[in-house]
């Protein structure tokens, strides 16, 4: 099978297109024929060497994408929620079997099956960002129904499926992001946007239950003012796991008798099924910015990169006709 490989790290170049063995399932894993991989911060971060949360865990040569959306091929022995051809989506094992190939083995535990009304290339662009915005709000923010949400990053990633969960789940939600965006946020739900260049959020919003740090700024001072605008109780949860609090952070949150939280992705089925009756209900959309080619993969690197990706890039591993 075609695979995207890299034994070295480094810049975009070092992504390679090779042939490799095809993986075998272990007992409590399926194996997926890929029809679509997102393209996450996260691969071209594993690419270039990990950061401090990353670094241990990654041996070369490695298969890199965490987000895969296709068809189940195999089923290991002690598997009873899929067989052979459920289309599904969810999230590879990390860091090894990636999805940048036309198959991969995972724990069935991390998928579910795909949304019944978007194509294989919107399902691709769900689980990652998806689950990390789901267990960032309800999780670790413990979001409820009339709550007050900011959420820093808004147009992003993670942050466009922040504002459609949170809205969705009932909660009154403010949107940070570039002018460009505004109306995009708007789009999606939020009840109030702000341009973070022009407008001081922090003079303009109070007293909100949970702030969520999508963007991928590393900016303490925006912490602190993010912390400002928490009622007295207040969560702050971060996605950021590699910028830990300092004192000053941990200070102010004590200030404010305030949680903050470093959230971990958390790849569960029973949260992939619940994002998928959402999409299929309509309350929630995927929106990608644009579909590369896997012999294209390193031009999509370039694009995340920049950081200025509306909602999601997505690799085409496969264009045979699917089933639904």
């Amino acid at each position: 099978m075609k695979a995207v490989r890299i034994h070295a790290f480094g810049g975009p170049e070092v992504l390679q297109v090779e042939d490799v063995a095809r993986p075998v399932p272990a007992a409590d894993e399926i194996l997926v024929k890929v029809y679509a991989s997102g393209v996450n911060p996260v691969d071209w971060v594993v690419r270039e060497g990990g950061n401090e949360a990353l670094r241990s865990f990654l041996t070369l040569p490695m298969t890199i994408g965490w987000d895969a959306a296709g068809i189940v091929e195999e089923v290991g022995s002690e598997v009873t929620a899929f067989q052979k051809g459920d289309a599904v989506y969810g999230i590879p094992n990390f860091p090894g079997d990636g999805s940048y190939a036309e198959y991969c083995a995972a724990k069935a535990s991390q998928f579910a099956r795909k949304p019944g009304n978007i194509s294989f290339n919107e399902a691709a662009g769900v689980p990652l960002a998806g689950l990390t915005a789901w267990t960032a709000l309800f999780e670790q923010g413990k979001l409820q129904a009339g709550q007050r949400i900011l959420i820093q990053g808004a147009s992003g990633g993670v942050g466009s499926f922040a504002v459609q969960f949170a809205k969705a789940k009932g909660a009154y939600v403010i949107g940070l992001s570039s002018a460009g965006n505004l109306e995009y946020l708007k789009q999606l739900g939020a009840d109030e946007v702000i341009d973070y260049r022009s407008q001081q959020f922090e003079e303009l919003v109070h007293d909100v239950d949970v702030v969520l740090e999508a963007s991928p700024l590393r900016d303490n001072a925006e912490r602190l003012k993010a912390v400002a605008v928490l009622k007295d109780g207040g969560t702050f949860v971060s996605v950021n796991l590699d910028y830990p609090f300092n004192e000053e952070m941990l200070t102010a949150l004590a200030r404010k008798n305030a949680t903050g939280e470093l959230s971990a992705n958390q790849a569960r089925q029973d949260w992939l099924t619940e994002i998928a009756e959402l999409i299929e209900a309509g309350s929630v959309r995927v929106f990608v910015s644009k579909v590369y080619p896997l012999e294209e993969v390193a031009a999509a690197h370039r694009e995340s990169e920049t950081w200025h990706v509306r909602g999601k890039l997505v690799l085409e591993i496969s264009t045979e006709a699917a089933p639904k």
